[in-house]
């Protein structure tokens, strides 16, 4: 088998395994409690909390555990519309192609009179600084804008529109669920206020993420029911969870260039061998994407034929988010970058590991090629296309 779906999830490292393994049997205790044992649980949690600070260039009491990145988006957004409520501001700028997370939030929020403007995404998959500074408005309370996309892959200029919401004094929450563990991330340098993340997409364990908050930030309760994680998110903690995904943190840190650099090789080949089948383009910028995203559309193929004629030949791939693998409408972040229905239908999705092979990458470009033609031997719009009743879009 070839996993090639490593923005859905990652596999636990070993490191992670270990250390969640060693704790579920060793260090069980409640870390609120005040015996030995609960106390040994409350060190182990602290540790992570330092551990996780120091790879984003935050200060521990800046790190809340949550159960993922959904969660940790939630409570982001949701706090940032209060601190604006009672301020009498009750805008919000953030992009049509975020994850369903923020979407979904703000779709919220419209029923409760905020308004909502979603900045062009251009066809490269990018958003300019300058769009979001002229979106800005006084009564604007939250920019919301992710670091680098789930789907196409492509890497924001965060640095940028921090720097802009610093200047025009408004709050700004990234999503960085696919970022962090893969391309380096600075809250302080890259002017953030708010930070999401989730520890399986660097190779930690599922349910577990944690919520960046600049200190003065006055966070809104999610869950309440008791005093854990500073009175924010009540819950016993997770501790085997919490430092496994630390661990899995600081060797995705260490070993960020060297994999990054092989990511990066290996994807250009998959970008150069997969460009030359015929009518078939990259979803997103060229150089600006993640080391290890890689995203197609095909045209005159359906995306779900293209993924279980892959999955017959031992490789696993998507066709978009995998919040959203289920649903049979269109991708809406290639809507978002102005690929039409028909051709955002035969969408692919490679995002590979550090671990992958050139001779594995090969097999990959040949079986797609394989069977996007197969698809297309017996597809009725692609013989539409061929024949001139239809016109090619790509």
């Amino acid at each position: 088998m070839i996993y090639a779906d490593n923005a859905a999830t990652t596999k636990m490292s070993d490191t992670a395994i270990r250390t969640m393994y060693s704790l579920m049997n060793e260090c069980w205790g409640n870390p609120s409690s005040l015996y030995t044992h609960g106390q040994k649980a409350k060190e182990i949690l602290e540790e992570a909390r330092e551990d996780i600070a120091a790879v984003i260039g935050a200060n521990p009491r800046e790190i809340y555990f949550t159960s993922g990145g959904s969660e940790a988006d939630n409570q982001a957004i949701l706090t940032a519309a209060a601190i604006g409520k009672k301020k009498g501001k009750r805008h919000i700028v953030s992009s049509a192609f975020e994850h369903h997370a923020v979407l979904h939030t703000l779709e919220k929020l419209k029923k409760e009179d905020f308004e909502i403007t979603l900045v062009d995404v251009h066809e490269n998959g990018l958003i300019r600084p300058e769009e979001v500074e002229a979106a800005i408005r006084e009564d604007t309370c939250l920019v919301t804008i992710m670091y680098a996309n789930n789907e196409i892959g492509t890497i924001q200029p965060i640095p940028e529109i921090g720097a802009v919401c610093r200047k025009k004094n408004v709050l700004f929450h990234v999503d960085a669920v696919q970022a962090v563990g893969h391309i380096p991330v600075h809250v302080n340098l890259d002017c953030i206020d708010l930070l999401s993340a989730s520890g399986h997409k660097f190779h930690g364990p599922k349910g577990v993420g944690f919520l960046y908050a600049r200190k003065g930030i006055p966070l809104t309760n999610l869950i309440e029911g008791g005093a854990q994680e500073r009175g924010k998110r009540a819950g016993t903690e997770n501790v085997p969870g919490i430092a496994a995904m630390a661990a899995a943190l600081k060797e995705a840190n260490r070993s960020m260039s060297e994999d990054a650099a092989r990511q990066t090789r290996m994807r250009d080949m998959l970008i150069e061998g997969l460009s030359q089948i015929p009518h078939s383009a990259l979803n997103g910028d060229v150089k600006h994407r993640l080391p290890g995203n890689v995203s197609f559309c095909f045209e005159g193929i359906e995306g779900e034929s293209l993924l279980l004629l892959l999955d017959d030949k031992g490789i696993c791939a998507s066709s978009g988010s995998a919040c959203t693998s289920g649903s049979l409408d269109p991708s809406h972040v290639l809507l978002a970058i102005g690929r039409v229905h028909d051709v955002a239908h035969g969408s692919l999705r490679l995002s590979i590991g550090a671990d992958i092979t050139e001779e594995e990458v090969c097999y990959i470009i040949r079986s797609v090629k394989e069977v996007v033609a197969y698809l297309r031997g017996f597809s009725p719009i692609w013989r539409d296309l061929m024949s001139g009743k239809k016109e090619f879009i790509l």
